[in-house]
């Protein structure tokens, strides 16, 4: 599957040039890209590679979230590269360390060298008779659906130049899209009734404004997931008041943000071992939330609420604000790393609202009053609508194959990574109860595997074929969260049983990536 023509050391101009070819391209340079790129390139030094990255820097979310508090929503120890362990102490880390570490990888691995800048897929054409993919990329110009709006500098123009955009193609034996599932330019922003009357200002998280300080000033952050249970506590820091503003709650969890010194007797292991342990430690832990949520979910409920509960004064109503309709794991668990949002609550500097929006008015939110709650209006001078995100899958690139497109929605996939019936491509999605980089370490590893078997029986092409009678089907991402159920019907499908359905479980899968045949399941190599 390896092609002998190696990389130009610039892109073409279109129909000026033939097409550039490169053995391998990675789409995407943020914290899956560049860990799948470090790997092919330790892996097969012999071939060309090359990483096309829609924006100007490396970090993809860690990169471009900035707002207040940023940080990890796994821990770090399988969150990091399994081939280079993150060895800080901070189990939960802030954007900017987790940001620093992928482009300290970037550069470690010689990764950075071969990412393209200011490079946007717009679409990935499969010829069977010549066994490649040509990539036609939109270059000098971030602004579209997987990039952001600024613009990159091009190794033309020079730093600061922001040249118009023009298309040029790529060719490669193998694609791998590390390009996340939500759009980079834009956020999910409900319209909100009375938004224009407001007179204070409203902001997306996901494009947090430069140099925006609510030192003094009230402050509604309106959403329960993730994002608001992070930017809480950290504008609580400065703000005069800071208000929670949730239509529904969501289960919240307290976890150390750091990793407690080791015991003595491992402090004599290795380096190496000890960083095996730590993984598999967390590891174990994550799967042990999950089953007991799924086995037993009102055991897990009793145990997230008491943890809540303990943590607040006793008139608190814990039940309004922290006991959601849905089991835990139907949607991911919220961390708050050393319980920094009930700390807030308990000083007062924040403060939860669990009630339908009725309209925005002058001075800020107005709630409708749900439950038997007083209708009553929330004042703010900052809005922050942490609301969500949009489903974006592949970086919003047309796919197609032997000139049909492909819509991924129609497709099964195959082990999470793969598409029925579209030869030589994987993609990146990590797990949701999980860290993410835990399936991609496997999903590469078993590209890597086809690929070698690919060359040592002389195939050019290997491709996933689905069954006939594949069954009951769902979404690959199987959550109920907002942002998951607005794009369902974006997303590819998966089957009931292996190898269609994406397990969320990390052993199960080191065994159906690392030791499984490769020439069953579904799987067809071609010449």
């Amino acid at each position: 599957m390896s092609d002998a023509t190696r990389a130009s050391s610039a892109p073409n101009d279109g129909d000026d040039y033939p097409a550039e070819h490169v053995d391998l391209l990675v789409v995407g340079a943020g914290l899956s890209g560049v860990g799948v790129a470090a790997q092919l390139h330790r892996d097969f030094p012999g071939r060309s590679l090359a990483v096309v990255e829609a924006r100007d820097a490396v970090g993809g979310t860690w990169d471009l979230f900035r707002y207040p508090g940023v940080r990890s929503d796994s821990d770090m120890f399988t969150l990091g590269y399994g081939f280079r362990p993150w060895r800080d102490a901070r189990a939960i880390a802030p954007g900017a360390a987790i940001r620093d570490y992928v482009r300290d990888t970037a550069d470690e691995t010689g990764i950075a060298e071969l990412i393209r800048f200011g490079h946007r897929v717009v679409a990935a054409d499969w010829s069977s008779a010549d066994a490649r993919w040509t990539v036609t990329i939109e270059v000098g110009s971030t602004a579209g659906p997987g990039g952001s709006p600024a613009a990159a500098a091009s190794s033309e123009g020079g730093a600061g130049a922001a040249p118009a955009s023009r298309r040029v193609t790529i060719t490669c034996s193998f694609l791998f899209v590390c390009s996340g599932y939500y759009r980079y330019d834009e956020g999910w922003s409900p319209a909100f009734p009375g938004q224009e009357s407001f007179a204070g200002r409203v902001v997306h998280p996901q494009h947090w404004p430069e140099g925006l300080d609510v030192a003094g000033k009230r402050v509604v952050v309106i959403g329960s997931g993730a994002t608001a249970v992070t930017l809480v506590p950290a504008l609580a820091e400065s703000a005069e008041q800071v208000t929670m503003l949730q239509r529904s709650p969501t289960y919240v969890l307290s976890l150390p943000s750091r990793r407690k010194e080791p015991r003595a007797w491992r402090r004599l292991l290795p380096q190496g071992v000890d960083d095996r342990l730590i993984r598999w430690r967390s590891i174990g832990m994550a799967l042990l939330s999950f089953q007991t949520s799924r086995r037993s979910p009102e055991k897990m409920k009793a145990f997230l609420r008491a943890q809540v509960a303990r943590r607040l004064p006793d008139d608190f109503d814990v039940d309004r604000h922290f006991q959601p309709s849905y089991d835990p794991w139907d949607q991911r668990l919220c961390i708050t790393p050393d319980g920094a949002l009930f700390r807030a609550l308990r000083s007062g500097s924040a403060s939860i609202v669990t009630d339908d929006i009725d309209t925005f008015t002058p001075g800020g939110v107005r709630v409708a009053g749900r439950d038997g709650q007083q209708a009553h209006e929330v004042p703010a001078d900052v809005v922050v609508t942490a609301t969500g995100l949009n489903l974006l899958l592949f970086g919003g690139m047309r796919l197609s194959v032997d000139g049909v497109e492909v819509d991924p929605a129609t497709r099964l996939t195959y082990k999470g990574f793969m598409l029925s019936g579209v030869p030589n491509l994987a993609f990146a999605i990590g797990y949701t109860n999980a860290s993410w980089t835990l399936k991609i370490d496997l999903v590469v590893h078993y590209v890597a595997r086809l690929l070698r078997h690919a060359d040592r029986h002389g195939f050019r092409s290997v491709v996933p074929i689905a069954p006939e009678r594949p069954g009951p089907t769902s979404p690959l991402i199987d959550l109920t969260s907002g942002y998951v159920s607005r794009g369902v019907h974006l997303m590819p499908r998966q089957g009931s049983r292996s190898p269609w359905r994406m397990h969320q479980n990390y052993p199960r899968d080191v065994w159906l990536m690392r030791l499984s045949t490769l020439t069953r399941d579904g799987m067809q190599f071609g010449r």
